[in-house]
């Protein structure tokens, strides 16, 4: 989808050189997918406090009860 917009050249340049992009379209979606993935992880920190955890819960006993041999 074009879209004119007017941005500040000498951003769109260091952005370029930094992320080592080739075109001003790479460095611009580089940074719209950096900024999203940002706003997404804040929004994390407000969960804390919110979520109920079990205080006596043993990860150490669940990680051991897993069968083994499985990679991620």
């Amino acid at each position: 989808m074009p879209t004119n917009l007017a941005v500040d050249d000498a951003l769109i340049e260091e952005a370029k050189q930094i992320g080592q992009h080739k075109t001003k379209k790479d460095a611009v979606t580089a940074a719209l997918k950096e900024y999203i993935a940002h706003r997404k992880r804040s929004g994390l920190f407000e969960l804390f406090g919110k979520i109920d955890y079990y205080p006596d819960y043993d990860y150490k006993r669940e990680r051991k009860a897993r069968p083994r041999g499985r990679s991620r």
